[in-house]
């Protein structure tokens, strides 16, 4: 007699630990997440099932009947949160802020949380990660503190939803999403099947309350968000926390955004008292110094929406070494060697090959984007030579290999913020646009020209050593504004 064949749902179905990938049958590499050895199996796959219509919840209407005022943002009462956020907090709205330990999540949080406190709007703060001792010291250290503000120290999913019962808050804080578990699900706090159980008991109960959830969540060690990838894709607002401990800045920037736009930043500085929004932030990344140093120049990045005035610095020195170091602090050091390669090949500039070298920035910014690129030649340059830059001069443009100066996007942004700051030249490529009043702008074809270009800046000359005739806006002055760098 022939063997019965088991049916489909007899058959053992098998999940990845890490993202949650699911299949029928058991991989060495899970093909979502690329990891080893994570496929486990879970038990029988559940059977293919049929859902037979129901009774719907509410009518569907046609859209322009549809109450638009329910999705209104109220304020975080943090101006440059309500920044990145679009507007504040939109009711129902689930927002996952993630970072790397030590940033100041919770700081930040606990500082929003009191003030969204109000008679009408209550705010429940969680934390299962902390005594709630813990988090009334820091709360009187930043002066979180306010009588509709409630604070719960709970792991266990089940009590978060009680709290949320018999406090009924307009803001609830969950710190983090990775502590809590429900004691229905099997697996430890942190697991796939955890974490994407409770982050749907508390999405569900936000779109249900009309209530607005912040959760933190942990990053892994390559600066990604921990646990599944579907939490991503369920909540409303995805921010990352970012900022080097050392460094007093902070900044808080949206990755996906339901509610508005993911090109904006929000900046804030650390301090003893907490954490604090800076609503002009260039000042964190500039050295204010009565008379120009070699090795230095500014330029002008772009984070999201936001032009920042940056300093870049550069120091080179005689190596004692066969192999000269190469140190970068705040660039890519990619990009630095390619400057020096640049400037070496194209500018005639062979004195760097054998010195040792070191790149930074001032005030712990990152400067990625290659807009920076004519600034760190320029800063290698003065460095290399032992010749200060203007004063009040800007670069602007990406350099390629070729040596020449490319375009880059934003321009009239970044010299209307060097202008507003009192920076009255500027080094940019080829078509700026419109120029600010009183800022005289210098157009460069290449790394050569911007060199020969410097001394006419400081000599006060009209035409550059090119033939290439400055472009002055429509008010020029030549004195620095004070407290220009």
């Amino acid at each position: 007699m022939a063997a019965r064949k088991s049916s489909a749902k007899d058959r053992p179905s098998y999940r990845c630990t890490e993202c949650g990938w699911s299949t029928a049958k058991w991989l060495g590499r899970c093909p979502e997440c690329q990891a080893w050895g994570t496929v486990e199996e879970v038990g029988a796959a559940p059977g293919v099932r049929t859902t037979a219509a129901g009774r719907v919840s509410t009518p569907a209407l046609p859209i322009g009947q549809v109450d638009a005022r329910q999705a209104e943002a109220r304020s975080t009462g943090v101006d440059e949160l309500d920044r990145v956020l679009g507007g504040g907090l939109v009711p129902g709205a689930v927002v996952l802020l993630a970072g790397e330990p030590g940033v100041g999540k919770s700081t930040l949080l606990l500082d929003v949380a009191a003030k969204a406190a109000a008679p009408a709007h209550r705010t429940l703060y969680v934390t299962g990660e902390e005594s709630a001792s813990q988090v009334r010291m820091r709360a009187d250290r930043i002066g979180a503190l306010d009588d509709n503000l409630f604070l719960a120290a709970e792991t266990d999913l089940s009590a978060v939803l009680g709290h949320l019962d018999a406090v009924q808050p307009s803001l609830l804080v969950m710190d983090s999403v990775q502590t809590v578990a429900s004691s229905e699900i099997d697996g430890a706090p942190g697991g796939v099947s955890q974490v994407r159980e409770v982050a749907g008991a508390l999405i569900r109960a936000s779109k249900e309350r009309g209530m607005a959830t912040l959760l933190v969540g942990h990053v892994t060690k390559d600066g990604t968000i921990a646990g599944p990838r579907l939490l991503e894709h369920l909540v409303d607002v995805v921010l990352h926390f970012e900022g080097d401990r050392h460094a007093r800045l902070r900044l808080v920037r949206g990755v996906k955004n339901r509610y508005g736009t993911t090109d904006e930043v929000g900046c804030f500085e650390l301090h003893d008292e907490g954490i604090v929004g800076l609503a002009d932030p260039s000042g964190l990344f500039l050295t204010r110094r009565d008379e120009p140093v070699p090795g230095t120049c500014l330029t002008v990045t772009l984070e999201g929406r936001r032009p920042l005035v940056a300093e870049v610095q550069a120091l080179t020195v005689d190596s004692q070494i066969p192999s000269p170091r190469r140190t970068t602090s705040g660039l890519e050091t990619s990009r630095v060697s390619m400057m020096l390669a640049v400037l070496e090949q194209r500018g005639r500039i062979s004195a760097l090959g054998k010195r040792d070298i070191y790149s930074a920035t001032v005030g712990g910014v990152k400067l990625t984007e290659p807009a920076a690129d004519l600034a760190v030649a320029l800063a290698l340059a003065s460095a290399a030579s032992d010749t200060p830059l203007p004063k009040n001069l800007v670069a602007i443009g990406e350099v390629g290999l070729a040596g020449e100066v490319r375009r880059v996007t934003g321009v009239q942004r970044r010299l209307a913020e060097a202008a507003r700051l009192g920076f009255t030249h500027a080094l940019v490529p080829s078509d700026p646009g419109r120029v600010p009043a009183g800022m005289r702008v210098k157009e460069v074809a290449d790394v050569g020209e911007a060199l020969r270009t410097l001394p006419r800046l400081s000599g006060g000359g009209r035409r550059s050593a090119g033939g290439r005739e400055e472009r002055p806006g429509r008010a020029e002055r030549e004195e620095p504004v004070p407290g220009a760098h």
